[in-house]
């Protein structure tokens, strides 16, 4: 029997990291952030810190400051926010893949910081620590599907999964995608993977839907047919 792999969302709003260097200049030298809200996975956290972006167009404010610091700055925004701030080509990538990126200012209440390269969307992507990924039989790497159910449900194609200690079961997105289907934070979806889809047949994967798929909504093998 195929086991059942669903997943709790995590829908991600703009917000960036920063490093020691950086925030030393934006909030003074020795500051620390302090955390507002733990976030799911481990020692991560929203900070109280807020810095402002500035861009061709606009410069936009309150932007949240994730913690803990990192070894780059990085800032994470969506597709309307990059055409709000008025900058084109703004790559769809993974954390920490930064290079041919483009750059941006940030300003804090202590100073300013000008980045050649930092700017991202992320690529939506699963945590699961090395027992999750062992129950659910996937690996660090793997690309699956995620059906979001509801009235505005949605299959999500080409999900990579991260596994390892320092992770925990969620799958990210970002806000744009998680309101094109009308997603909540920690609504469960179901994880389509390739042992899914070889092993279910199409009434057994429609009784785990528990609504009527429109057409294209499932996945299908070469052998199935609707």
């Amino acid at each position: 029997m195929v086991k059942i792999k669903r997943i709790p969302l995590g829908l991600s709003n703009r917000h960036i990291h920063l490093t020691r260097e950086d925030l030393d200049i934006l909030y003074g030298e020795g500051h620390e952030l302090t955390p507002k809200k733990m976030l799911v996975q481990p020692g991560q956290y929203a900070a109280e810190e807020q810095v402002s972006i500035v861009g061709p167009k606009v410069t936009m404010e309150n932007v949240r400051v994730l913690g803990p610091l990192r070894p780059y700055t990085q800032l994470e925004i969506s597709y309307s926010d990059a055409r709000t701030l008025g900058i084109r080509d703004v790559p769809l990538r993974l954390s920490g893949d930064l290079d041919n990126t483009p750059g941006f200012t940030i300003i804090g209440p202590k100073g300013r910081v000008v980045k050649d390269q930092g700017m991202i969307v992320a690529q939506r992507h699963i945590h699961l620590s090395r027992e999750e990924g062992e129950a659910y039989n996937i690996k660090d790497g793997d690309i699956v599907s995620v059906r979001i159910k509801g009235p505005r449900g949605l299959v999500l194609n080409n999900v990579l999964c991260r596994v390892g200690e320092t992770h925990k079961m969620e799958m990210h997105i970002d806000i744009e995608e998680g309101n094109a289907a009308g997603a909540k934070n920690n609504q469960l979806a179901l994880i389509i993977d390739r042992e899914m889809e070889e092993k279910m047949t199409m009434a057994e994967l429609l009784e785990v839907f528990n609504q009527p798929p429109m057409l294209g909504d499932i996945p299908l093998s070469e052998e199935q047919e609707i």
